[in-house]
């Protein structure tokens, strides 16, 4: 098999040897061709071309970002409003080893975390050609893999990318300082979404809202946090949404949220693991972010699930 090796190599957790050892082991097992992305939107255009020069994986070494931008390059854009909007034909199998700061994706598909445990996992999975097929999601034209949000993960997304810029690097430390403070900015401001589910009456006076195509919704070092339990990749989409930003409703949520075997419940809380299709509205402009990327602001988004969109190199799920 014909793969091609894109290596993001600014992502967090990312070397020199590291790259060095994942793509001498892959060559026992697949014709290999490595790209390092620079810029950002590489990785979608060097998946675009493998897709269109018959390649029949694509490996990616980087961060959740980077893998965003594989399968948007692989998939094109999607159907607004279509649950069948995979291309026809086939597309290249995916496969991850992570590089970057939280690899939720890979992680949630049940990678090691380790970059050199991943590569000796990934090496096994091809040798046995383990493959699964998992469910997607897309809102605002682009497709994402594991979860979006409006509001005060979005805010999180938007200040975390400024500071990397600056050379900070997106440590979970900076992630938890950044959200405390995104979350007491928020608090003085009057709630403004407003979410449509399928079938049931629309719930207003949301501050924030979380979508996610799997779970956990992400990590802290080796902690999952699970807002919506319920949500796999081979389910429709959960909604976590708060109605209040009072200090003691919210530490109890969020204490659920840590907790082994959660299950996220109160008053405050919109929650919902299996849906279809999410529609959010918003009375002033306000942030969206995809795959921890923030995109920008922006009053109505429709999230769509779509099912067995991607073939991934994975763990068979139980």
């Amino acid at each position: 098999m014909r793969a091609l090796l894109i290596v993001n190599p600014n992502a967090t957790s990312t070397t020199a040897a590291g790259r060095d050892l994942l793509a001498h082991a892959l060559e026992s097992r697949v014709r290999l061709t490595v790209a390092h992305t620079t810029h950002r939107g590489h990785a979608a255009e060097l998946a675009r071309e493998a897709h269109e020069d018959g390649f029949g994986s694509v490996i990616v070494h980087g961060g959740d970002g980077t893998v965003n931008e594989v399968v948007n390059g692989l998939l094109g854009s999607p159907h607004p409003t279509s649950m069948k909007s995979v291309p026809v034909g086939p597309i290249p199998t995916i496969a991850v080893v992570p590089g970057g700061s939280a690899n939720v994706f890979a992680r949630s598909l049940g990678i090691a975390a380790d970059p050199i445990d991943a590569t000796n996992q990934l090496v096994d999975l091809l040798s046995e050609r383990t493959r699964r097929r998992i469910g997607l999601a897309h809102c605002d034209n682009r497709w994402f893999t594991f979860n979006a949000g409006m509001g005060l993960d979005a805010d999180v997304c938007e200040a975390v990318d400024a500071s990397r810029k600056n050379g900070d690097a997106a440590t979970p430390a900076r992630y938890v300082r950044t959200a405390i403070a995104a979350f007491f900015r928020a608090k003085r401001a009057e709630p403004a979404l407003t979410v449509h589910l399928p079938d049931q009456d629309p719930v207003s006076g949301v501050h924030y809202a979380f979508v996610s195509n799997s779970s956990p919704w992400t990590y802290l070092e080796e902690r999952p946090v699970h807002t919506n339990p319920g949500t796999t990749f081979d389910s429709g989409l959960g909604i976590f949404a708060m109605t209040s930003t009072k200090v003691l409703p919210s530490l109890r949520v969020v204490r659920q949220l840590l907790a082994r075997g959660a299950e996220p419940k109160s008053k405050v809380l919109l929650r919902t693991d299996d849906v279809p299709s999410i529609t959010i509205e918003s009375s002033r402009p306000i942030g969206l972010q995809m795959d921890g990327d923030y995109i920008g602001l922006r009053e109505k988004v429709e999230f769509t699930s779509v099912p067995d969109a991607l073939e991934v190199f994975a763990p068979i799920a139980t």
